[in-house]
């Protein structure tokens, strides 16, 4: 057995590791404060988390820059074509998959001359460019809610204007559309989706 296998003296050993523990802060910003923050989606959590330390590992340990990068984009292109097969992602959850594949490379990457507080700068920009853009279309974002409401004679289409403001009593919201999703007329309940403004 080589002398080599025990042996973790290796300064490329830890540097690896020092920059994981850079890569993981950032990780935890981006994540868990950032996008569970704003979007309240736990069952993604674990997803990016994990992919994020994976391809930190996989690039790192890669020797040649351009492999790195290569692997990397190859691996978000298998991601983006899957599209993990069973789950329907938004368009912002599939900007966090490429911005937490993205900081992996970039924390993993071992440039020669390349100073470690210039890649710690890169992660803060991009963590408050997701903060930025996050309060930004919060202030300006339509949510959409499904609610049971029980008023059937305001779901004719003459009526619209009396069952928006009959929800927005009811609800707090300032609806700004709503949308029958389905009526049933032995309960006279209605299941329907609003939309209204997040301020």
């Amino acid at each position: 057995m080589s002398d080599n296998f025990f042996n973790l003296n290796n300064p490329d050993f830890f540097g690896i590791l020092i920059r994981f523990i850079i890569h993981l802060l950032f990780l935890i910003i981006l994540i868990w404060g950032i996008y569970f923050r704003y979007s309240k989606k736990e069952k993604f959590l674990f997803t990016f988390f994990l992919m994020g330390i994976t391809v930190f590992f996989i690039t790192a340990m890669l020797k040649s820059v351009w492999i790195e990068i290569g692997m990397a984009f190859g691996l978000f292109a298998i991601f983006a074509i899957l599209r993990f097969r069973t789950i329907n992602f938004s368009l912002k959850d599939m900007s966090y998959i490429f911005t937490v594949i993205g900081i992996s490379v970039i924390n993993s990457l071992k440039l020669i001359g390349f100073p470690v507080l210039g890649v710690i700068i890169f992660n803060i920009i991009i963590c408050v460019s997701a903060i930025l853009l996050e309060r930004f279309t919060a202030r300006h974002s339509i949510v959409k809610h499904t609610i049971i409401y029980e008023n059937l004679e305001l779901l004719r289409s003459a009526k619209n204007q009396k069952l928006i403001k009959d929800i927005s009593e009811l609800t707090g919201k300032d609806v700004t559309r709503v949308k029958i999703r389905r009526i049933n007329y032995k309960d006279k309940v209605a299941r329907l989706d609003i939309y209204y403004k997040n301020y």
